[in-house]
């Protein structure tokens, strides 16, 4: 393991704060530039559109109130990883500027449901991927499917095709972020969310010596997931917003101690494109805050 890899491990594993998810990809960026108040009106074609949002990321990355006094790592998308930020890649700026750990996003989408569940699509790429990733100074990865119904079989398919590639990450050396999502709109969701519990579990118990991450759905009871966060292989568990608005999200968190946010559309809450740089540093800051104490509670 590299000097910066242990470093960040520990920062990881220990520091208090949040992870930014910064890591919309191309079918939720328009989305997410309509809520920054940039409209389809402004960009011609995908370019455009993904350099308006690299703006919009930058900018939250740039601003005094994002540093590792409170954000202990930023999850990109793989553009954003590919670029720059105020002149240097984004991955050694976050690290070197910012005491910012960089993961990215390396799942590209979701398969059509089937037993209650969207399953990953397969990623001919990820090897690639990955390869570029180490080489970019990335320490770890986040991989997003989604449960969408309390089905055993579904849940199982998921959980394991998760931890299948996970172990791909490990051994391309990076620090995978499992993400089983529980649709927060699921009528069934507290059944859904114990078979996640249970098949993580069992996935968990047969990784030897390995170690992941967890990004999980905030649950409908509080402490659902202790005893993952009191597992020996799992170096954290965050949760995902996933809909919830902010005060939601971090009333939620709060009642899960052991467990910080990963948030990523509340993260933007309030912030504006046509907003003075002075005002858009105090509204996010209030925002990086917020979440923050949710995190540490």
């Amino acid at each position: 393991m590299t000097t910066n890899a242990t470093a960040q491990l520990e920062r990881i594993s220990n520091a208090q704060g949040f992870i930014a998810a910064l890591d919309q990809s191309g079918g939720s960026t328009p989305k997410a530039l309509a809520s920054y108040g940039v409209d389809a009106a402004a960009w011609t074609n995908e370019a455009e559109m993904f350099d308006l949002v690299h703006a919009m990321r930058a900018r939250i990355m740039t601003s005094p109130a994002f540093t590792g006094d409170r954000i202990v790592g930023a999850i990109l998308f793989e553009q954003t990883m590919d670029r720059e930020v105020d002149g240097l890649p984004t991955a050694e700026y976050l690290w070197s500027r910012k005491n910012v750990v960089p993961f990215v996003k390396t799942d590209v989408g979701l398969a059509d449901e089937t037993n209650g569940v969207q399953l990953m699509k397969d990623n001919p790429g990820l090897p690639a991927l990955l390869q570029r990733a180490t080489a970019k100074g990335i320490f770890g990865t986040k991989m997003r499917s989604v449960v969408q119904s309390a089905n055993p079989a579904g849940v199982d398919s998921l959980v394991a095709q998760q931890f299948q590639v996970g172990n791909q990450i490990i051994d391309a050396g990076l620090m995978p972020i499992i993400e089983p999502e529980v649709n927060i709109e699921a009528s069934d969701k507290a059944a859904a969310e114990e078979l996640v519990l249970q098949a993580i579990t069992k996935e968990l118990d047969g990784l030897g010596d390995r170690r992941v991450m967890l990004k999980l759905t905030l649950p409908e009871t509080p402490g659902h997931y202790a005893s993952l966060v009191a597992h020996p292989n799992v170096v954290r568990v965050v949760a995902l917003s996933g809909g919830y608005d902010l005060d939601e999200s971090c009333s939620r968190l709060a009642q899960n101690a052991g467990t910080i946010a990963s948030f990523s559309r509340v993260l933007t809450n309030g912030i504006h494109a046509d907003q003075p740089q002075d005002e858009f540093d105090i509204t996010i800051a209030s925002t990086i805050e917020k979440i923050f104490e949710a995190s540490i509670t």
